[in-house]
């Protein structure tokens, strides 16, 4: 069965990658502006100060941070260094002085309209990620590939790059899913709840089955109130309100995609008529499917 992840994987787009290598030498001081690109930081070397969204912390060898869309931060040696724009350096860059030397791999991701709200949904501001082991230690030989390539310099090793890069992000999904607080809200908190975590994947393996709260707590082996107040205690949504999102997501992309229409994509969200469809996506977009499609379609490739 497939989970949340899976799902939004399998229809996103990762329309732009960029890796940059930054070797800082103290005095230091790199920004990470709040743009609608999500990042992924590796810090290697003398330790640092991370400031925002939280309180400052301290960033050690060998720490790595997923940092969503829309959230900024920035890396120091010491506090209130000034700073300079990671967007402003591409590739391989020395900034600084001549004191100790920190590495920063970084790289920045930008998606499709369409993934973005729910894939960002997903994600806590900030999350360190292990790379001792599991999922962590398989992104961690990403980035030494990637940082082998980026030094090498080769026959194509920017399209390489470009390729490990969308890898990172995979992983470190996949990563962000075991590290994951117990304290968290939404769907990777749901997934580390074994009971939860069968209906989740059950709903998510058949979106167009005519689901009610009671089907899916059998799926979850539970009563139908202990599901439905577990579920909304893990993930800040009822079960029918989840599956709703997931449904209204799916026909976004149906529709961005195909030129279906909006009846036989009903059908296959799970909606008996295109009416049903239409009426759950005015609720959930404020627009009609239609007007929603003439807005977001892809133009054709010209053959």
């Amino acid at each position: 069965m497939v989970a949340p992840v899976d799902d939004l994987l399998a229809t996103m787009r990762i329309e732009d990658t960029r890796y940059t290598r930054l070797v800082a030498a103290a005095p230091w001081g790199i920004a990470f502006p709040a743009r609608d690109v999500a990042r992924l930081v590796l810090v290697t070397g003398a330790p640092c100060w991370l400031t925002g969204p939280a309180e400052p912390r301290r960033v050690a060898d060998g720490d790595c941070l997923l940092v969503r869309a829309g959230v900024g931060f920035a890396l120091r040696d010491e506090h209130d260094r000034p700073l300079v724009d990671c967007d402003d350096l591409r590739g391989r860059v020395e900034v600084g002085g001549d004191g100790p030397r920190t590495e920063v791999a970084s790289a920045r991701f930008t998606f499709d309209a369409v993934a973005a709200r729910t894939l960002f949904a997903l994600l806590p501001p900030l999350v360190r990620l292990d790379l001792g082991a599991g999922e962590g230690a398989l992104l961690r030989a990403t980035f030494d590939l990637l940082a082998r390539e980026t030094r090498a310099d080769g026959l194509g090793a920017g399209f390489v790059a470009a390729r490990l890069s969308d890898v990172l992000f995979v992983q470190a999904l996949r990563a962000c899913c075991a590290d994951v607080g117990s304290g968290t809200i939404g769907w990777l908190a749901a997934l580390r709840d074994p009971r939860l975590a069968a209906a989740i994947r059950a709903l998510h393996a058949d979106l167009d089955h005519p689901w009610t709260v009671e089907s899916l707590a059998r799926a979850a082996g539970m009563s139908r109130s202990a599901f439905a107040a577990a579920f909304r205690e893990k993930t800040g949504d009822t079960p029918l309100g989840y599956l709703t999102t997931w449904r209204t997501y799916r026909a976004k992309v149906l529709l961005r995609d195909t030129a279906l229409s909006v009846q036989e994509i009903a059908v296959r969200v799970g909606y008996q008529t295109g009416t049903a469809l239409t009426r759950a996506f005015l609720r959930r977009e404020g627009i009609a499917p239609g007007q929603w499609r003439a807005r977001y379609r892809r133009p054709r490739a010209v053959v």
